[in-house]
């Protein structure tokens, strides 16, 4: 990607996952954060002392949470998984997210696919304490119900032709909400702002001096929270996919979210984590989940088909593989 500008720096402050920098400035920038999406998100303004509009950012994250969450009783997905089969009138916000997430299932050949959730149901990531592995013979039946064919799309109206298939859009909704808010606050002319959904990191221009923000990525399994990277961007989307997000241990090996759909287990290369950088959160988000799945060498592959579009690879023994068009600026 041409327009792309990144390069080691120090970094001011840390958040988890992906770690922001700001700069000063002559007034303070405002900022809230509140739990969504099972995650703790955070919205900071720099050009606006607006509470108001925060107020709004919030409300539409409650919004998309409502209508995407696949455990929230009454959301869309939730409705599309409990129709047995049967067709639902989805909001066009489900429907215009469920064309690109089968979009992206057909870009990978079903590698990453939006009727997952009848495998993901059978993991729990979320208290590694009380974590099990599923029974092999659970994952094999469910398994037969992954298949984003089976998703059907009429008018306004979808249906799982598979009654025990099951939606979830875990791996690109976070994105697609960041680029909502995003559009929302420059309506309202806002020229300089930081979105920040657990880790999908969508910067509104640069910081209000005309520089870029500054974005860390996280050194995976890092006890001190050090980065392996810091970016500089403007007006880009920075989302990271890793092996350390979410995930449990079991007779020391570790097991995180990130599945095989030809498996129904963790995905195992020798990848750590994988950050895109591109215009699109809903994109970006899509493709760090895509590109760990694939690996290294199908996963830049893909990152170099695709405009404006560059990623970092970390491998398992700490080494940053770099799209071509970060390389000349780290090598």
């Amino acid at each position: 990607m041409k327009h792309l500008t990144a390069h080691p720096c120090f970094l001011l402050f840390l958040l988890p996952a992906l770690l922001l920098a700001a700069c000063a400035r002559n007034t303070e920038p405002v900022s809230r954060q509140g739990f969504y999406f099972d995650t703790v998100i955070r919205i900071t303004l720099y050009d606006t002392d607006e509470p108001e509009l925060l107020d709004h950012c919030f409300a539409l994250a409650e919004k998309y949470e409502n209508l995407l969450s696949k455990t929230k009783e009454g959301s869309d997905v939730w409705k599309l998984n409990h129709a047995d089969g049967a067709p639902v009138e989805l909001q066009e916000d489900t429907l215009r997210l469920l064309r690109t997430a089968l979009s992206y299932a057909e870009l990978t050949g079903g590698r990453i696919d939006p009727t997952v959730g009848s495998v993901s149901r059978l993991w729990n990531f979320t208290d590694p304490e009380a974590a099990v592995l599923p029974e092999p013979s659970l994952l094999t039946e469910a398994l037969t119900h992954v298949d984003y064919r089976r998703i059907t799309i009429d008018g306004s109206r979808a249906a799982l032709n598979d009654p025990d298939a099951e939606l979830d859009l875990g791996f690109i909704a976070k994105g697609y909400i960041a680029d909502r808010i995003k559009d929302y606050l420059v309506s309202q002319g806002v020229t300089s702002a930081l979105i920040n959904l657990g880790g999908n990191v969508l910067a509104v221009g640069g910081k209000p001096d005309g520089s870029p923000f500054k974005v860390g990525i996280q050194k995976p399994f890092s006890a001190d929270g050090s980065t392996a990277c810091v970016l500089s961007v403007t007006d880009l989307s920075v989302v990271s996919s890793g092996n350390y997000e979410r995930y449990f241990m079991k007779d020391g090996k570790i097991y995180h979210h990130i599945l095989d759909t030809k498996t129904g287990y963790p995905v195992r290369n020798n990848l750590s984590e994988v950050t895109v950088l591109c215009r699109s959160s809903t994109d970006g988000d899509a493709l760090s989940t895509a590109c760990f799945i694939l690996g290294a060498e199908k996963g830049m592959a893909l990152i170099e088909s695709l405009p404006d579009t560059e990623a970092l690879f970390l491998t398992a023994e700490g080494e940053i593989l770099r799209s071509d068009g970060l390389k000349t600026i780290y090598d």
